[in-house]
């Protein structure tokens, strides 16, 4: 018997629904799926599980440190724990940039409070410049511009800012997180995807105001999904995520990737709506199911040093690499 295991919080649609798809498809083929259960992990302890599905581990600490041990034994981890650990934000946005991936200018802030032992003034931050050139900061990126966290997700700690008055008053409510400051994107559409896989991808339409996923099958032009899929593509090839969701903010029919970093994306029926909670549950088991069956523990790393050029020709060493895999097309909703 192959194994998958789940590891997951405050969820309550989508855990109990993906383990018995995943034991219902996966019965012709000697898989099965069940909560992963835990209670110390010792060193050098075999791989229970072939494949864990890991939706939690980026609040629960000994989550990570167990994750990384199971990928050592064998485990095919979605998502990669160690890379989830070591990537963020604005990595991201300069990667894809580099990519041709359309970004909104961005730049990485100091943060505003520091751990107790951290002397501000005059040792341990000696090396920040003082006084930050705000307005130099404002005019780089444009007004209005977006003030929010260079790591996490969920839409918290957000704020929209036109004014170095405002960015200030935003930014003293920010410690102890390291901030992006961001090109606000006038979109006139705006879609999430979600990502199964690195290249099956589905965009949705989504109202960021309402945070509302809208079932409209037409909503984007051949043109626009096509550019849609093939970006969310580049991006979870790159940074080798296989659960992900990648949110795109639409302006002048140009889709600027925004927000992709979602390794635990929201799976719950009642939020994403029956429709695309079905597809969701289906993907993800035939997904989990591939990946028992023939998955590739060295499939789970990023690829943006390939896709740059970055091996180790260049000094990169890195990762083991991940055998080069064809893009097939995902669903454009248009």
């Amino acid at each position: 018997m192959a194994k998958v295991g789940l590891l997951c919080g405050r969820e309550f649609s989508f855990p109990p629904a993906f383990i018995a798809r995943v034991n219902e498809l996966g019965k012709k083929d000697g898989v099965t799926a069940e909560f992963v259960h835990l209670d110390g992990t010792k060193m050098g302890a075999p791989a229970e599980y072939r494949v864990i599905v890991d939706r939690i581990s980026h609040e629960v600490e000994y989550y990570r440190g167990y994750l990384k041990h199971a990928a050592l034994q064998g485990t095919y981890v979605i998502n990669n724990p160690f890379w989830w650990t070591a990537d963020d934000k604005f990595f991201n946005y300069s990667v894809m940039a580099k990519l041709g991936v359309a970004i909104p200018k961005t730049v990485l802030l100091p943060q505003k409070g520091y751990p107790a032992d951290v002397d501000i003034v005059s040792e341990s931050l000696r090396n920040l410049k003082y006084p930050i050139d705000w307005d130099g900061l404002l005019d780089y990126v444009g007004r209005p511009a977006i003030l929010k966290p260079y790591s996490g997700g969920g839409w918290k700690h957000v704020y929209k800012v036109s004014t170095k008055e405002e960015l200030w008053e935003a930014y003293d409510k920010t410690s102890p997180y390291c901030m992006t400051l961001q090109e606000f994107i006038d979109f006139t559409q705006y879609v999430r995807c979600f990502t199964f896989g690195k290249t099956d991808i589905l965009p949705v339409a989504y109202d960021p105001k309402e945070r509302k996923y809208n079932v409209e099958h037409n909503y984007l032009t051949k043109e626009v999904g096509a550019r849609v899929v093939k970006d969310a593509q580049t991006i979870n090839l790159a940074l080798g995520y296989e659960m992900n969701t990648i949110e795109f903010a639409i302006k002048d029919d140009v889709p600027y990737a925004i927000d992709f970093l979602n390794p635990a994306p929201d799976f719950e029926r009642d939020r994403i709506t029956e429709f695309y909670f079905e597809h969701v549950l289906e993907k993800m088991s035939r997904l989990v199911i591939d990946r028992a069956l023939h998955g590739n523990v060295a499939n789970t790393w990023p690829k943006w040093e390939e896709m740059l050029g970055m091996g180790a020709a260049a000094g990169f060493t890195g990762a083991p690499r991940m055998a080069a895999q064809g893009a097939p097309s995902g669903t454009v909703v248009r």
